[in-house]
C-alpha cells in the first residue's frame, strides 16, 4: 500500500495555498508594509528637524493628491452620481460653507475636528481591506473586526495623552507660537487619560481575545492574508505609541498610497473584460499608456498647486482647498464603496452577495 502523505495546515506553504490575496502574494505583502518606510524615515531624521519637517510636508503633499481622486470617482462616473445625485450636489456647497464658518470661529478647532475624522477614516480604509481578505473567504466577523481596531486607535489615543511630552513633541517638529498654544489645551487632558487609560487596555484585551476565539472556529477556512494584513496594523500601532511622530507620519504616508493602489486596481479591472465601464474616468484610465499619463499629470497638477497655492491670500486658498477636498473624500469614501454592490465587489475579486 502506498503511504499518502498529508500536509500539514499549519506550514508556509499550505497557509499560502488557503490564503486570498488581492493582488498576490508578495503585493499584499508589500502593502501590509506600506507604512513601514515612512516610519523608517521619520525615526532617523528625527535629529534633523529641517529634514523632518521636509519629509512630513512631502508626507502632507502625497495626503492631499490622494484625496480629490475620490471626486473623480464620483463626478466622472454617471452610474455613481446616479445613485446619490442629491447628496454628490449639495455637499461641495454644504461643506464649503461649515469650512468659511469654521474657519472664522476657531482654526484650532476646525484642524481638531478635521485630524480626528481624517483619523477615523484611515482606520476605516484598513477595515474596509480587512473585511476584503474576509469576504474573500466567506468569514462574516466585521461585527468583531470594527470594533476591535477602533480601540486601537482609541488606546493610542488616549496612551499618546496619557504619557506623550506634547510640548517636547512640538519642539522637534518646530511648530509655531499658535499650534503650540493648541497642544497645550491637550496637556491638560492629561490626568484625565491617565485615568481611562485603563479601562481602555482592558477593552482592547477583550476584543482581541473574541475575535482570536472567532478566528479559531473558522478553522482551515480563516485567510492567513486578513491575518498577515491586521498583524501589520497592529504594529503601526505599537509603532505610534513609541515613536509617534515616525508613527504619525507612517499612518498619514501609507493611508494615502493604499488609496492610490486600490483605486488603480479598480480602474485597470473595470477597462477590462468583454463589456468594460463605459464612465468617463474608466474611459480616460482604459489603458496602461493612459493611466501612466493621466497619473503623472494628476500628480504634477496637485504639486504644483500645493506648491504655489500656499503663497496666495496668506496659504488661506490652500487651506480652503485642502479642508474642503478632504472633506468630500471622507463622506464620499462611504458611499463609493460598498462591498455589498457587485460594480465595487468584482474590481476586488470579492464575491457577489447571496
Amino acid at each position: 500500500m502506498t503511504a499518502v502523505t498529508i500536509a500539514d495546515p499549519t506550514s508556509s506553504a499550505s497557509l499560502l495555498r488557503r490564503a486570498r490575496f488581492i493582488h498576490g502574494p508578495w503585493a499584499d505583502l508589500g502593502v501590509a508594509l506600506l507604512w513601514v518606510p515612512f516610519a523608517v524615515a521619520a525615526h532617523l531624521l528625527e535629529g534633523s528637524q529641517s529634514s523632518l519637517r521636509t519629509l512630513m510636508g512631502a508626507t502632507f503633499v502625497l495626503s492631499f493628491a490622494h484625496q480629490p481622486l475620490t471626486t473623480g470617482l464620483v463626478y466622472g462616473d454617471p452610474a455613481q452620481r446616479a445613485l446619490h445625485r442629491r447628496i454628490y450636489a449639495w455637499s461641495p456647497v454644504v461643506f464649503a460653507a461649515a469650512i468659511v464658518i469654521g474657519l472664522n470661529v476657531s482654526l484650532a478647532l476646525v484642524a481638531l475636528v478635521a485630524g480626528l475624522w481624517n483619523a477615523e477614516h484611515t482606520l476605516m480604509q484598513r477595515y474596509g481591506l480587512t473585511r476584503i481578505y474576509g469576504r474573500k473567504v466567506g468569514d462574516d466577523q466585521g461585527g468583531i473586526e470594527k470594533p476591535m481596531l477602533v480601540s486601537w486607535l482609541v488606546l493610542t489615543l488616549v496612551w499618546a495623552a496619557a504619557f506623550v511630552n506634547i510640548g517636547s513633541l512640538a519642539d522637534r517638529i518646530g511648530l509655531g507660537a499658535t499650534n503650540r498654544t493648541a497642544l497645550d489645551q491637550l496637556e491638560r487632558l492629561q490626568p484625565v487619560a491617565r485615568v481611562i487609560i485603563v479601562p481602555v487596555v482592558v477593552g482592547v484585551a477583550v476584543l482581541a481575545w473574541r475575535w482570536l476565539q472567532a478566528e479559531r472556529s473558522l478553522g482551515s477556512s480563516a485567510n492567513p492574508a486578513k491575518h498577515l494584513y491586521l498583524a501589520s496594523t497592529a504594529a503601526l500601532f505599537l509603532v505610534m505609541m513609541i515613536d509617534p511622530l515616525a508613527g504619525f507620519v507612517a499612518y498619514v504616508g501609507s493611508h494615502a498610497v493604499e488609496y492610490f493602489v486600490i483605486v488603480q486596481r479598480s480602474l485597470r479591472v473595470r477597462s477590462q473584460g468583454p463589456n468594460p465601464d463605459p464612465s468617463p474616468v474608466a474611459r480616460l484610465t482604459r489603458t496602461r499608456a493612459r493611466r501612466v499619463l493621466v497619473g503623472a499629470g494628476y500628480l504634477a497638477a496637485i504639486v504644483w498647486f500645493a506648491l504655489v497655492s500656499t503663497s496666495w491670500f496668506d496659504g488661506q486658498l490652500f487651506r480652503f482647498t485642502l479642508l474642503l477636498l478632504g472633506g468630500m473624500h471622507v463622506f464620499y469614501d462611504g458611499f463609493i464603496w460598498k462591498l455589498r454592490r457587485p460594480a465595487v465587489a468584482a474590481p476586488l475579486g470579492v464575491p457577489a452577495p447571496a
